[in-house]
């Protein structure tokens, strides 16, 4: 199974199975996906703004948090951990009703307790709108029966 096949799925895991992401990140788009990063985009509606009419800060905190665990996914765990530790750096606004904000995001370290994240979102007129990290505890779920991580491996090495 290919990294984008997989991190789809695990994403439509979260849609199914979670409280928040269906409700407020339901139209997000996984666009590409590769062992350890993950691009994906949200068009921007009135549910993910502010009083001010521009994307909220807390949508930017909810995709980073998403966005940590699909680039998790994308190195092959299905359960993708619990977060230990979060932050967002605001740059610029993101955008308002009707944008399109795109991300990437990377794993940088994959270990077998603690998988290290980052990432980076761009507006519409293409500007920096924020970064964020995400640290994941992941020990338990490398024994997710679901989990592809060698599988991801091997094409890798092929």
């Amino acid at each position: 199974m290919s990294a984008l096949k997989f991190v789809k799925s695990v994403w439509e895991s979260f849609r199914a199975n979670s409280g928040l992401e269906p409700r407020l990140l339901d139209g997000l788009r996984v666009t590409a996906a590769k062992p350890g990063t993950v691009n994906f985009e949200l068009d921007v509606r009135k549910e993910h703004t502010n009083r001010l009419g521009i994307l909220h800060g807390g949508t930017i905190a909810s995709m980073v948090d998403l966005g940590g665990s699909l680039a998790v996914a994308s190195r092959g765990l299905f359960a993708t951990g619990v977060s230990t530790d979060l932050s967002v750096t605001y740059l610029n606004a993101g955008g308002k009703i009707g944008d399109t904000l795109r991300a990437e995001v990377t794993c940088d370290k994959f270990g077998k307790t603690l998988a290290y994240t980052s990432i980076k979102f761009m507006n519409t007129k293409d500007q920096l709108v924020a970064r964020g990290s995400h640290t994941k505890y992941v020990a338990l779920a490398w024994k997710d029966p679901n989990n592809i991580v060698e599988e991801l491996r091997q094409s890798q090495a092929d």
